[in-house]
């Protein structure tokens, strides 16, 4: 499959895997490039700036295909320049920004081949994004995982809005899983797609706690809720007893002082990490209703290429 973003990534199939705070490291990010995709190391959940350069050596030596780092810059409150030094250095072919103000990675990038992914919930900010020089904007829709935009707009609309509002290429995010949500974004005039909650459920997302994986196959769609909708910040994560008291306390107007350690890093490694939904918080998005098992990488690329080969053929029989 030939779009601009494969063209852009050098990658075989437009599919990329999301950042994933805390899990998307070495393992999982060399087993989506060697698939076709386009793998992906959280840098801001990493512990310094040498711990990633160590995390992007592991994946070379794993695989000889693209991968990218993300800078998850607005929720981790940490300085990334060190981490972007370390990523530029290293001559990461890709990079992708996610939350917080994206210029001025993009203008410390401009001398640099590395290319230039970022996310966005809304039309203005794609147009932002364009201008100041990115490649190719990622739109996560409100059925997403993780953080959202402040607009309760779905992916399916937001996708289509924003191809007609920017020339460079559009990957579509939220509630995509399977070659099917693939292939209803390039509909939409998208050129590829990022998934994030369908790789937690992978064999290869190797720090993910076995009851987290359980959870989102074994979840329906309506099994997830939004949270720190109060302070600005919304994020679909897992329905637990800990997210019904944060959102509880959200009702109750406690702000930021009153939730900062239920909503804290730590608190959500101790479901992901350790299975403590009592104690602990999962991201994931409403695709947990299309999540019916935990393939390896592979199988799941082999399983969304025939996917898609199954609804062009169908197009085609009814033209």
């Amino acid at each position: 499959m030939k779009t601009r973003v494969t063209q852009l990534l050098g990658i075989r199939f437009p599919v990329i895997q999301g950042g994933l705070a805390y899990l998307a490291y070495s393992d999982l990010a060399a087993a989506v490039s060697n698939a076709g995709g386009l793998g992906q190391i959280t840098a801001m959940t990493l512990p310094s700036p040498e711990h990633l350069r160590e995390e992007i050596r592991r994946v070379k030596v794993l695989t000889d295909k693209p991968f990218g780092v993300n800078f998850a810059i607005g929720q981790h409150g940490r300085p990334y320049e060190e981490m972007l030094e370390v990523a530029l250095e290293e001559k990461v072919q890709v990079i992708s920004i996610t939350g917080g103000n994206p210029k001025p990675l993009i203008d410390r990038m401009k001398n640099h081949p590395v290319k230039k992914l970022v996310l966005v919930a809304a039309v203005r900010q794609a147009q932002k994004a364009e201008e100041l020089g990115a490649d190719a904007v990622m739109v996560v829709g409100h059925e997403g995982g993780g953080h959202l935009g402040r607009d309760d707009t779905g992916t399916i609309v937001l996708t289509r809005k924003v191809v007609r509002s920017v020339s460079i290429p559009v990957i579509a995010s939220g509630g995509i899983a399977d070659g099917y949500g693939l292939m209803a974004a390039l509909a939409l005039g998208a050129e590829g797609v990022e998934m994030g909650t369908r790789f937690i459920a992978t064999k290869e997302c190797v720090h993910a706690h076995e009851k987290y994986k359980r959870a989102i196959v074994e979840g329906s769609e309506s099994d997830t809720v939004v949270i720190k909708r109060s302070l600005g910040a919304p994020g679909r994560a897992l329905a637990t007893s800990l997210t019904t008291r944060i959102l509880d306390l959200e009702k109750q107007g406690v702000g930021y002082e009153g939730l900062k350690e239920l909503i804290s890093g730590e608190t959500n490694r101790k479901y992901i990490y350790l299975g403590d939904e009592e104690a602990g918080f999962g991201w994931a998005g409403q695709a947990i209703g299309l999540i019916d098992d935990i393939p390896t990488v592979q199988e799941l690329f082999e399983r969304i290429e025939k996917e898609t080969k199954e609804v062009l053929e169908k197009w085609l029989k009814n033209l």
